[in-house]
Formats: C-alpha cells, structure tokens, sequence
C-alpha cells in the first residue's frame, strides 16, 4: 500500500492526464462539444509529464493541441459553414486533400526530426518525431470531422505505446491501449452516422 501511495505521490499529473486522455476521446466519438475544454485540460498537464520525460516533439504536440482545441472549440460552435444553425457533419478525406495533408505530415517529421536530432537530448528522435506529424495532422481533421482521422489515430496510439513503453511511462501505456480500442470504436460510430446522414438525404 505504501508503495501504491509513494507511486501515486510521484505520477499524479500523468495519471490525471490520463483519466481526462480517455474522457477526450468519449467525448469525441460521441461528438460531444466537451471534447475541447477536456482536451485542452489534458495537453495542459501532458506538457509537464512529456517535458520531464524529455519527448520534447510530444511536448510542442501538446502545445500545439492546446491551440488546435480553441479552434476546434470554435469550428464545433460555429457549426455548419454554409448555415450556421446546423452542427458541422461528419465528412470523408477527398482525394486532393488526402495529397496535401500527407505533404503537410511529411515536412512537418523532417523538420521536427531535424530540431529532434540537432538540439535536443531526445533519445529517440525519429519515432517522436513521426507520432507528432501524424498527430498534427489527425487532431486538425477531427476539428473539421473528417471521418479517416480515427484511423490515423488508431495507427499513431498503436505506434505510441511502444514509445511510452520505451521511456517508462506506463500509466500513458495503458492511455494509449485504451485509445487504440477507443478509435477503433470511434471510427466505426463517425461511419455508422456518415452513412445514416449520407442515405438520409
């Protein structure tokens, strides 16, 4: 018991992180507008925990997910592009936007790899880097809900778990086993309402 204690004394921070990890995620495969203040709880304290462990790319991820749910806050509220009245829908990644946001994913490793590599201790630069690019790219479509980020972040949690494995970082482990599962769950529900909205037209 004291050791459960002394452990707990020493990861609160990642451990609360982790509990508001997996509300974020229920909260976006129901498409609740809780998603983003819960997620921006979460990158919050997800900044020190990736910080101390020095997974410096995860840590700029968190800041920038710290920006990217005020955005997804406002695209969520703002609602539907064309009438506002109505909530953003869920849609499918075009051919041409698929190309693009791939691009966008592939300078965004190199460059953060290069910073990775050149000016910082991180012992493991490429993987931290190439989680963080596809992380990027997969929180944006979620703000526009786009159905295939979840498979982007199916792969991404599958490929982290490894990481955070690697760096002892076990409560996050288990974060990210149950996000695997979660955005399995998420991208059959976001296809299952696609489909609905798509024959109910």
């Amino acid at each position: 018991m004291e050791l459960i204690i002394q452990w707990l004394s020493g990861n609160y921070i990642e451990l609360l992180g982790a509990i508001l990890g997996i509300a974020y995620i229920f909260f976006s495969i129901r498409q609740n507008i809780l998603t983003w203040p819960v997620g921006l709880l979460t990158s919050g304290l997800y900044v020190w925990v990736f910080f101390v462990s020095k997974l410096y790319a995860d840590m700029g991820l968190q800041l920038y997910y710290v920006v990217i749910s005020i955005y997804g806050w406002y695209e969520w509220l703002r609602g539907n592009q064309v009438n506002h009245s109505e909530s953003v829908k869920v849609s499918r990644l075009s051919p041409k936007l698929a190309v693009v946001l791939a691009a966008v994913s592939g300078v965004i490793f190199v460059l953060i790899w290069f910073i990775l590599k050149n000016y910082t201790d991180s012992p493991v630069p490429m993987a931290d880097a190439f989680a963080t690019a596809l992380s990027n790219v997969a929180t944006w479509m979620l703000a526009r809900k786009i159905l295939e980020h979840w498979l982007i972040w199916i792969f991404v949690d599958a490929f982290s778990i490894g990481l955070f494995w690697y760096k002892d970082l076990h409560p996050t482990v288990i974060l990210f086993i149950v996000y695997t599962i979660m955005a399995c769950i998420g991208y059959i529900e976001w296809k299952k309402q696609f489909i609905a909205e798509q024959s109910g037209k």
